[in-house]
């Protein structure tokens, strides 16, 4: 019996909450609008959000530029011209692709000197280890005819006494 209260009560709460549900409206009663709209914004990235374009953000900046980009299309503003405001406002952070100047030039190229120096690091390290490993302790004669042996399983195993640690 508890069983189907709740059940009652979740099919209750579900309904209730569906009712509420609005149909999404577009973004502008024009197609061609609408269309220039979802461009602009798809080029745009969101103050709030950071990594979401003014088209995909919920928030109520995104939903203000939004509003406003429509209408500078309705009033007959080009791509261009609506984007350069933009950029003034906000500054080249409000663009997903920013231009190559000299402020930018470290985001372009920044990737690219990491690579070449992580290149030149792993070849630093590598030389170090083969020259550390050439110079290393060699293998004694004695040693060598035990590893000899052992490998042709002729010989016990037994250690050199001379390396045994101290007790």
């Amino acid at each position: 019996m508890n069983l189907l209260r709740l059940l009652t009560l979740c099919l209750a709460l579900f309904a209730a909450n569906s009712a509420n549900a609005e149909e999404a409206r577009p973004l502008a009663a024009d197609p061609v609008t609408e269309q220039r709209l979802l461009a602009i914004t798809g080029e745009l990235r969101c103050l709030v959000c950071q990594n979401e374009t003014i088209a995909a953000s919920n928030a109520d900046l995104a939903n203000d530029l939004r509003e406003q980009i429509r209408g500078m299309i309705q009033s007959g503003k080009s791509d261009d011209e609506i984007i350069d405001f933009l950029v003034t406002r906000y500054g080249d952070y409000v663009l997903y692709r920013p231009p190559v100047k000299n402020i930018t030039l470290f985001l372009w190229g920044g990737p690219l000197l990491f690579f070449i120096a992580g290149i030149f690091g792993l070849r630093h390290y590598l030389v170090r280890r083969n020259r550390q490993i050439a110079a290393g302790d060699a293998l004694s004669d004695a040693d060598k005819r035990l590893a000899e042996a052992l490998l042709a399983g002729e010989a016990p195993v037994t250690p050199d006494p001379s390396k045994t640690p101290p007790s």
